[in-house]
């Protein structure tokens, strides 16, 4: 189930392909975790790694990841160096170089932007290489002209304000009077360096694509989907789509909103589903008090497609779930706790933080599932050899778990499933 971003791995190198939209890391405590945050909480083996260099949150492209000390020293040392040659791509609407041109200059933060000072000004060199690409040379067509910009030095922001100060702001980079658009169309394209242990040479590429909406590419580069089909689509403001939020689960989509779906909001969802290769899609009313609602009140409808069954199958993390919209206001599955379920299966709750103590072979380990609902955080933690007990007080929430376990060739006999009061249960236990 390893990441679709991912490029390379071996003991000391760890390459992902990194979608825009993600920070390299976490800008503040509070904020949300970058690609370095995800990957090392994601896997015990990546626990440890290192960043070596970093790429703005709207840039895509090629970054390494350090995996043993050895690599990171080396790696720093040749980034030091200036010995690691880095390769991007850019897209500009405004006239294009004819020939190559190497920029220099200083670079200086104003406010929240870099701007260039005479070389005279201090000692730090910013150098950029720009040249042009042909269009017929594999990249996908766009409005303006494609440049190769090779970054000789490492300064924040170099491409582009160096871009910018050649009549050449990149497409999408308005804050160095780029034209507005989708997303900032720079990306890394080829990183080239010595292998830390056996010094050979190796080279990583990672294709070029502005085409994909950023929400999708994220997405894309981050789920995998032959072992996830129930994920969310469209994430309300965040995605350019205030108030609505549409989920795949399995052949189907869910659009979800508190008023009816909107003529802008339907076509969206026809798109969504011929990308997702979609059945059919339904929407649901999002309701103040949804337990004063009857379950065919609160129960999604159906927009458009072919319905085959009134119950269908989904995957998530590998795992098979039973879903259906025929069970009132929630279908069987909350897909905001898909990594908190994951962390079941890998053991390990954050980078350094293991689930479980070690434990001597002869005692197993038991999980207590409480509102344990359809049973998806017992499924994930059978299937890591604990023992579960699934506490909730719906006898067919129950049997809806059970039948997740058989469907995922586990056997419920071998675990408990109580019906009853979790309060009650508790002082009981």
């Amino acid at each position: 189930m390893k990441p679709p971003c991912l490029v390379f791995e071996d003991d000391h190198l760890l390459v992902v392909n990194k979608p825009p939209g993600i920070n390299t890391h976490s800008p503040s405590p509070f904020a949300g975790e970058g690609i370095y945050d995800w990957l090392r909480h994601r896997e015990p083996r990546w626990a440890s790694l290192a960043i070596i260099h970093r790429l703005d949150k709207e840039t895509s492209g090629i970054i390494l990841f350090a995996k043993s000390p050895l690599a990171n020293r080396s790696l720093t040392e040749q980034f030091t160096r200036r010995s690691v040659r880095k390769k991007y791509v850019l897209l500009t609407d405004r006239a294009v170089p004819k020939h190559e041109v190497v920029v220099k200059s200083i670079l200086a933060r104003v406010g929240d932007r870099y701007v260039s000072r005479p070389i005279a000004t201090g000692r730090d060199i910013a150098e950029t290489r720009f040249s042009p690409l042909n269009r017929s040379s594999g990249q996908e067509s766009g409005p303006g002209g494609w440049v190769a910009a090779e970054p000789l030095t490492g300064r924040t922001h170099q491409i582009r304000v160096h871009a910018a100060d050649q009549g050449f702001p990149i497409l999408g980079d308005t804050r160095y009077g780029g034209t507005p658009g989708p997303r900032l169309c720079l990306h890394a394209a080829k990183l080239s360096l010595k292998h830390p242990v056996s010094g050979e040479p190796i080279s990583f590429e990672a294709p070029v694509d502005f085409s994909t909406e950023p929400a999708l590419a994220l997405r894309t580069a981050l789920v995998n989907r032959q072992s996830n089909t129930a994920f969310r689509v469209v994430h309300g403001s965040a995605d350019g789509w205030p108030g609505w939020y549409v989920d795949l689960l399995g052949p189907y989509l869910l659009s979800q909103s508190s008023q009816p779906i909107t003529p802008a909001q339907l076509a969206r969802l026809a798109e969504l589903a011929a990308f997702f290769s979609s059945q059919a899609a339904y929407h649901k009313r999002l309701a103040a008090a949804p337990r004063n609602a009857g379950r065919v009140e609160a129960s999604p409808q159906w927009l458009f497609g072919a319905v085959t069954s009134d119950r269908f199958n989904a995957l998530e993390n590998g795992l098979t779930f039973e879903l259906s919209f025929e069970e009132g206001y929630s279908f069987g599955l909350f897909l905001d706790q898909r990594d908190n379920r994951r962390r079941l299966m890998t053991g390990q709750i954050a980078a350094g933080f293991p689930l479980f103590e070690p434990q001597p072979q002869s005692r197993q380990v038991e999980i207590l599932n409480a509102f344990a609902y359809t049973c998806g955080f017992s499924l994930y933690a059978a299937k890591a050899g604990a023992r579960t007990t699934s506490l909730d007080l719906s006898k067919g929430y129950l049997d809806w778990g059970r039948r997740n376990f058989v469907l995922n060739q586990t056997n419920p006999a071998e675990h408990d499933f109580i019906f009853g009061d979790v309060f009650d249960w508790l002082r009981r236990l």
